[in-house]
């Protein structure tokens, strides 16, 4: 158990009081009593310290005489700033991090999280110890992205302590900011994914539904970004340098993880999964507080490793080193790294290992606490009654399989049961509507690294077929034949068996009916004589017995259409289709806005659709205002509380329409403005200390910042601003100034280490900032900027000063988005076409204050159509552009690769997939309209208050509780 009983009274008031320079204080303190915390309840003298997840616990009726003499309080829930002092002095003292003599930023930082830390413990624990007292149905969230960003600022907000902190850190010399900036960001993510998870466990906490997230524990994250004259550079992230506060170790908490190996037949007939590679998962525990509220949720992240017996002593002492070290780094190496590349079959491996470990120890924990809760006999029959499950995207879904070998292999339930209780605990969240982004596996690599699985999704398989053919029936081939190509789990693998006996039958019986109807049908050839022409004469060859030897077994022509329908071909690859799994393995399937949801149910999912309408539902993406608003824009928060009566929109966010009424006020206006160049102010700041360049806080801050993809149009952006910079250059100073509006345009975000065409935008990007940031004629009106490895630190200085913002993917290819609704949250006005959560920010923002542009959806396959056919007529103004790229203007670089795969009908890399030409007329006049509402700075104003009032629909909690009540069925639970 972590938390002993020592630690335990310094994680409550030895960090309190020990050190309080106040003698009545001290004196009050010598007695341990009772302590009121308000509206938090109060932490009753019998106190509990115990292991969330371990069954040990101790009892503390009264404290230690040592502690006793200490004069030690139990007041850790309402600190003022002088105990605040006390306790980060104490951690700063005993932190062994840190040399003693300094006290510099980076260890007031430690010492100040750890102090903030002792306090979510304790919630931690009561939340934990009430769940298992009601014996709760919890939700746990899978995921294979966390993406939570700095967290001492928010687990301070959210307990409601900025200003004694603040104060404290300045009684010791340090200013609150300057700490927090120490943080680096926790790398368990990259993008969208990773942050919608992470919103999701502050949204559960602050409405206090009980559930659980579960990560794994990178130990390099993705990679960091470096942006060199190269472009981008990647190298490893060092987050875990200096050690990581919030986590908590949980050397108890530990499970077995298998690998390879065979299946046998066991006892009582049961499989058996023996051999192979086996390594342990080990749980590090990261406090996840609410919202003025004590429920305080856990992500549990997994880091692997080997018992020590596997160290190979013999070989170490032999002198070989590396054959002793061996399997340690086979099984370190599965948590070091989010997303390893890929691209070869020892990439592919290690992913699939990583996602089996996640699904793996999780299940093992989530059921390990069931059975505790549930005493004995186990009723497994009600496991869905307590569990429910929800994969975040594809990453998750071995889920399914590894809750059937659970079930069926440890704990000895039949198929049938197993599979009734998979399939009402587990729901599955779409991300993506991309075909190369929805996972295939080789059935090669999943047979041998998981050879049980891949049988028990065999056995899915086999009885999901019989559903098909249940539904659709035998006798058109061809409607089967497409039905399963759409939907099996197993692409490109032979049939059963069972299945093809099945349909050669069902063809032979078509077949005979055939026959009969044509005889019914035919004159009656008896009635004519047969001629001695039509007689046939036997010859040696007819006569010749044939050798049983040389006989050749029959295929009857039912056999023959069964099997050319139905052959696999043997130059396509042979796949899992884990979203299908997904589908078939869940009880519901959700899109991540409404546009999308449709799409899944019209396109990517339409034959499941067909079969189960009732399993699809949307789920529009949120985000927490509290990290988005509240902590990160302070000062246009405090405009809303002002301006609505109370900081209640903060978990009430319908509140924010209340701002409408106040669209006009001149006021409110300045205020506004106020704030925002305030926020500008500091991007200026940040942008000068990141990259070098100075730019002016009075031009337009336009920002693109999201994970780097073809489909998401970067590329769009920038070749928008070539043809700003290219028009630019051919005016007089004074046309320019007239024409154009200052602009400072930003990118941030990653390309994927292996995403060539990705990396030559960024690239691109780099080297086009650099040419327009010296041209002297050009000067402040128009600066572009890439910053450096975005991640949510990043984001939360931009977001709070960006007035313009780029949501422009390709109509139809992103699901949702999340940036979308931080900036219209924040007061930014969004240029984008309408795609993915676009649709509903528009509705709700109203038309005039969204700039639209581009094809439709719906159009998107029409128009690739017609320039498969080499219909597509470019715009005089796109290839102006691209032809202005090849003159070489911007360095030396030849871009003849990345102009290329916009030209042509047809070809991978070329055809311009992602229509940057066709919408690039569209963007060009949307960005003029952009241009002369911001020279009506009232008018713009107007537009910004007004995107932040209609925000309101876009919080995580709405989302949350959308989730609770449609899948999870789960209420929430206020601690007393």
């Amino acid at each position: 158990m972590e938390v002993s009983a020592f630690s335990a009274w310094h994680s409550t008031s030895l960090l309190f009081s020990t050190f309080s320079s106040d003698p009545e204080r001290s004196k009050r303190n010598l007695v341990f009593r009772k302590s009121s915390v308000g509206s938090r309840g109060y932490v009753r003298r019998c106190f509990f310290v115990k292991s969330v997840a371990g069954e040990r616990q101790q009892k503390l009726e009264d404290p230690p005489p040592a502690i006793q003499e200490q004069g030690i309080v139990l007041d850790a829930l309402s600190p003022d700033s002088a105990s605040v002092a006390s306790s980060i002095k104490y951690h700063a003292e005993f932190n062994p991090l840190f040399s003693p003599e300094v006290f510099n930023p980076a260890k007031a930082y430690y010492a100040t999280a750890e102090s903030v830390r002792d306090m979510l413990i304790i919630n931690w624990n009561v939340t934990n110890e009430y769940y298992e007292k009601l014996n709760v149905k919890q939700a746990y969230y899978l995921s294979m992205e966390f993406l939570q960003g700095r967290a001492l600022l928010n687990a301070i907000g959210n307990l409601e302590l900025t200003g004694a902190y603040a104060e404290a850190l300045k009684k010791l010399g340090h200013d609150l900011e300057d700490v927090a900036r120490q943080e680096p960001d926790a790398a368990l993510g990259n993008g969208g994914l990773g942050r919608l998870a992470s919103c999701f466990l502050d949204s559960m906490a602050t409405l206090n539904y009980p559930g659980w997230g579960y990560g794994l524990r990178y130990r390099y994250g993705l990679f960091k970004q470096l942006i060199t004259k190269d472009g981008q550079e990647e190298v490893a992230e060092n987050w875990l340098e200096m050690g990581y506060p919030w986590e908590i170790v949980r050397n108890d908490v530990i499970y077995p993880i298998k690998f390879y190996g065979k299946v046998i037949e066991g006892r009582e007939g049961r499989k058996e999964w023996v051999g192979g590679e086996d390594i342990i998962a080990i749980a590090y525990d990261v406090p996840i507080p609410g919202y003025k509220t004590k429920t305080t949720l856990n992500l549990r992240l997994w880091s692997t490793k080997v018992a020590s017996e596997v160290f190979d002593l013999h070989a170490f002492n032999a002198g070989d080193h590396a054959k002793a070290y061996e399997a340690l780094k086979r099984a370190e190496k599965i948590c070091y790294v989010l997303y390893p590349g890929d691209e070869s079959y020892e990439g592919k491996t290690l992913r699939l290992k990583q996602q089996y470990t996640l699904c793996s120890a999780s299940l093992q924990d989530i059921i390990t606490r069931f059975e505790r809760r549930s005493g004995e006999p186990v009723k497994w029959e009600n496991f869905p009654e307590k569990v429910a499950l929800q994969m975040n995207d594809t990453h998750p879904t071995l889920c399914i399989p590894e809750l059937m070998r659970i079930l069926i292999d440890v704990k000895g339930l039949n198929w049938e049961e197993g599979w009734n209780i998979t399939q009402r605990t587990v729901a599955y969240t779409n991300h993506t509507v991309l075909p190369e982004a929805l996972e295939k596996w080789d059935v090669n690599l999943m047979q041998q690294l998981l050879p049980r699985h891949f049988e028990i999704i065999r056995k899915i398989e086999e009885e999901f077929i019989d559903t098909i053919i249940a539904e659709y029936g035998t006798e058109d081939l061809d409607l089967l034949q497409k039905k399963l190509k759409q939907m099996r789990i197993l692409d490109n693998i032979e049939l059963p068996s069972s299945v093809l006996k099945l349909l050669i039958k069902s063809q032979e019986i078509v077949l005979a009916k055939t026959v009969k109807e044509d005889k019914d049908s035919e004159p009656d050839k008896m009635a004519k004589p047969i001629s001695k022409d039509e007689v046939k004469k036997p010859n040696d060859k007819d006569t010749k017995k044939p050798n049983d030897k040389d006989k050749k077994p029959e295929i009857s022509k039912a056999e023959k259409k069964v099997k050319l329908t139905f052959e696999p071909n043997p130059k396509q690859p042979q796949l899992v289709r884990m979203a299908n799994l997904c589908v078939v393995g869940g009880h519901a399937v959700n899109g991540v806005a409404e546009i999308h949801s449709d799409i899944v149910k019209k396109e990517v999912f339409n034959d499941f659709y067909q079969l189960w309408p009732e399993k699809f539902q949307n789920k529009t993406n949120g985000v927490t205002p509290r990290r988005w608003m509240s902590f990160c824009n302070p000062e246009l928060s405090k405009i809303i509380t002002k301006w609505t009566g109370s900081d209640d929109w903060l978990i009430n966010t319908e509140k924010l329409a209340e701002l409408r009424k106040f669209a006009d006020n001149e006021e409110l206006h300045s205020e506004w403005k106020e704030a925002k160049r305030n926020n500008k102010k500091k991007v200026a700041s940040f942008l000068k200390e990141k990259t070098g360049y100075v730019v002016s806080p009075d031009a337009m801050f336009d920002v693109q910042i999201k994970r780097i993809h073809e489909y998401k149009r970067q590329l769009l952006n920038i070749l928008g601003i070539v043809y700003r910079y290219k028009k630019m250059k051919e005016m007089s100073r004074q046309e320019r100034e007239e024409k154009f509006v200052p602009r400072v345009c930003i990118f941030g975000g990653k390309a994927f280490a292996t995403y060539v065409q990705a990396k030559r935008i960024v690239k691109f990007i780099t080297d086009v900032g650099s040419t327009i940031n010296h041209d002297p004629e050009i000067g402040d009106l128009l600066k572009v900027i890439f910053v450096p490895d975005y991640n949510v630190s990043v984001a939360e200085v931009l977001i709070p000063g960006s007035e313009l913002s780029q949501h422009i993917s390709t109509a139809g290819m992103e699901a949702s988005g999340t940036s979308n609704m931080k900036f219209s949250m924040n007061g930014c006005i969004l240029i984008g076409t309408l795609d993915g959560a676009n649709v509903e920010i528009r509705q709700e923002v109203g038309e005039d204050n969204f700039f639209l542009f581009g094809a439709r959806a719906e159009e998107i396959a029409g128009l690739r159509q017609e320039r498969s056919k080499g219909k597509f007529v470019p715009d005089p103004r796109f290839e102006e552009v691209k032809a202005f790229v090849r003159t070489g203007v911007f360095g030396p670089y030849n871009y003849n690769e990345l102009m290329g795969s916009l030209e042509g009908n047809e070809g991978y890399g070329r055809a311009d997939y992602f229509l940057v030409g066709k919408d690039f007329p569209s963007y060009i006049r949307c960005q003029e309209k952009v241009d002369n509402a911001y020279k009506d700075q009232k008018k713009w104003t107007k537009m910004s208050i007004l995107n932040t009032a209609g925000s309101f629909k876009f919080s995580s909690d709405r989302t949350i509780n959308e989730y609770a009540r449609d899948i999870w069925k789960i209420e929430p639970v206020v601690l007393p």
